[in-house]
């Protein structure tokens, strides 16, 4: 767990594999910094989490499937809220720029 960081720094970034960096974790909540550089989701997976998810996208765009086929586009600075047990997947990622996600998870 990082202790002070800049969250638009790169250097731990890879083309070929996402980065998720835990950034703070206690017995109530997570806060995660995704680095996603064209990563999807893999075909017919679907997240099941028991927490509820805030993320934001900081730089780039991402695209979240929610299970009935709707999807959500999000650009820089668009925030979505999903609570715990929506299947959801990510449907994409930009790779130029690199889609940078903040986010935070807790149980109720």
């Amino acid at each position: 767990m990082k202790k002070n960081a800049n969250l638009y720094d790169l250097s731990s970034a890879s083309l070929s594999e996402e980065v998720t960096e835990t950034l703070y974790v206690d017995e109530w909540v997570r806060i995660e910094r995704i680095i996603s550089t064209g990563q999807a989701s893999p075909e017919g997976f679907w997240y099941d989490q028991k927490e509820n998810e805030w993320v934001c996208v900081l730089e780039g765009q991402g695209a979240i499937q929610w299970e009935d086929g709707s999807t959500k586009v999000l650009d820089r600075g668009e925030w979505v809220l999903i609570p715990a047990h929506v299947r959801h997947r990510v449907l994409s990622t930009s790779a130029t720029p690199p889609c940078i996600w903040l986010a935070f998870f807790w149980r109720r």
